[in-house]
């Protein structure tokens, strides 16, 4: 059984190609070499064109099938794990009809703020789990409200994984764990959200079909299949969001596992069996992938913090004379914890939900002229990244997440031992690392979908753990120091930016 994994991201897309028997990675390949632009024509606005995204998956697939490892014809079902978040949305023809608002754009804060008021604060909490924010149903407020002529062409809006799907197939559809992250769903009546479709005077005939997220979202159209070289009428069994995906290829699918991964975005992501919300929305929960699966609450909670991988890049562009991450991460061990005093606040990619949808951008703080260097620059904002986790965490424990493992890919920052030991030292949680990565789970998300696999824990028997990076309990208080006084500096410009 040959299982097909897309993972699209927001710097590039991944496929990968997963033997079900065995849960090895047959192949795998991306597309493009370098990263996908995000274009920001205002301040705080992040879009990118959705038929990029579907170029990029047939060219990544296509690569993938060049490898000459697998006859792409044995390949019986296809995942999708996708960036979450955004809004799709497309004419009856199906054409898209604008730019997709991602989910690092920052327009429609004021406009969840308000629904959040008119909805009614404890409502909302009690039935959406968090604020509508500036999630998907509030980006499609944005259109409506901004750009009426478009909004009036919409047949349907979708997540990008279900726009990816619809390319594949010709169906639209979704799930309630798409829908939870949209904000478009109600858990106490586990419906769409009449108050939000209300608030915001939204058609419900304007959402795709709902179906159970492991479940048949269509078959691959016989043109598609030709040009990928695919079998017409395998099905598409499985989409999820990047970070419940991220969870279920690392096997955290009980109450009290916790994931963690740190690309563009950074996230710790805790599973749990209580319908429960962080008050202020900090940290936001949706139904997990596996949620009613057996009749049994599994809502994941969600850690957010939007500048992590693309600030280490930033960095690498800007500062480090385009160095790979490889030598960056050599340069910043060379330094000891600390900077030497430098400090950074890596906040610098949209509304922050874990500060409350504020923008208060990156900030560098004590740089010595005389005495910093590059590699300085490196160390501190890998360093001020994983504060800033450390920061979203302990907003985690007021909540009742209080991990004593975390389970994480080796990929991305997880590459840098400085970025690493920094998280593990501060928080003084081990992390174990996993050889797999959001491909290659949206690939057994997808054996899941096709019944090949009796429950979704079967998928993982063979996963396997290739280290563990634990706390050094020596430099304990010397961490504890340093994130005090990094918090003491992202408290000053919380107050700057409340005044």
């Amino acid at each position: 059984m040959l299982l097909l994994g897309l993972d699209l991201g927001t710097s590039s897309i991944k496929a990968s190609v997963v033997d079900g028997s065995t849960g090895k990675l047959v192949a795998s390949a991306q597309y493009p070499d370098t990263e996908n632009t995000i274009s920001s024509p205002h301040d705080g606005w992040a879009e990118q064109d959705p038929e990029m995204w579907w170029t990029c998956v047939q060219l990544a697939i296509q690569r993938c099938n060049s490898s000459g490892k697998y006859n792409p014809k044995d390949i019986q079902a296809v995942g999708i794990a996708y960036q979450m978040h955004g809004l799709v949305v497309v004419d009856r023809n199906l054409n898209v009809l604008r730019p997709s608002i991602i989910w690092c754009d920052s327009r429609a804060v004021e406009i969840g703020n308000k629904a959040f008021d008119k909805i009614g604060h404890e409502k909302s909490l009690a039935s959406l789990l968090n604020s509508p924010g500036n999630f998907t149903a509030s980006k499609l407020a944005w259109v409506k409200e901004n750009e009426p002529r478009i909004y009036g062409s919409i047949y349907k809006i979708m997540l990008p994984g279900d726009f990816i799907a619809m390319k594949l197939t010709g169906e639209i559809t979704t799930s309630n764990s798409a829908l939870s992250e949209g904000i478009f769903w109600d858990f106490q009546t586990n419906g769409v959200s009449e108050d939000v479709m209300k608030c915001y005077g939204f058609p419900s005939t304007i959402l795709p079909d709902i179906r159970p997220l492991f479940s048949n979202h269509g078959e691959i159209k016989s043109s598609v299949a030709d040009t990928l070289g695919l079998q017409a009428g395998i099905p598409v069994t499985y989409k999820a969001g990047d970070q419940p995906n991220n969870a279920l290829s690392l096997n955290v699918l009980d109450p009290g596992e916790v994931a963690a991964t740190a690309g563009t975005s950074g996230v710790i992501y805790s599973v749990s069996d209580k319908v429960s919300y962080d008050p202020k929305s900090r940290v936001n929960t949706f139904a997990h992938v596996n949620h009613e699966l057996n009749g049994a609450n599994r809502l994941g909670t969600l850690l957010c913090i939007n500048g992590t991988g693309i600030l280490n890049r930033w960095v690498r562009d800007n500062v480090a004379s385009g160095l790979s991450y490889q030598a960056m991460n050599s340069l910043a061990a060379g330094v000891s914890e600390g900077a030497d005093g430098l400090r950074v606040l890596p906040f610098g990619n949209g509304a922050e939900r874990v500060l409350e949808n504020k923008v208060i951008g990156a900030t560098f703080q004590r740089l010595n002229l005389n005495a910093h260097t590059n590699a300085h620059i490196i160390r501190a904002a890998q360093e001020g990244i994983a504060y800033s986790l450390k920061y979203g965490m302990d907003i985690m424990a007021e909540n009742g997440t209080s991990p004593s493992v975390i389970r994480a890919g080796k990929a991305n920052m997880f590459l840098s031992e400085v970025f690493s030991q920094s998280l593990v030292n501060v928080t003084g949680v081990a992390v174990e690392l996993y050889d797999t990565d959001g491909a290659k789970g949206a690939a057994l998300g997808s054996g899941i979908g096709v019944k090949y696999f009796a429950q979704p824990k079967d998928a993982f028997v063979n996963m396997e753990k290739i280290g563990v990076i634990e706390p050094d309990t020596s430099k304990a208080s010397a961490y504890k120091e340093i994130y005090q006084d990094w918090k003491s500096i992202l408290d000053n410009q919380l107050s700057i930016k409340n005044d």
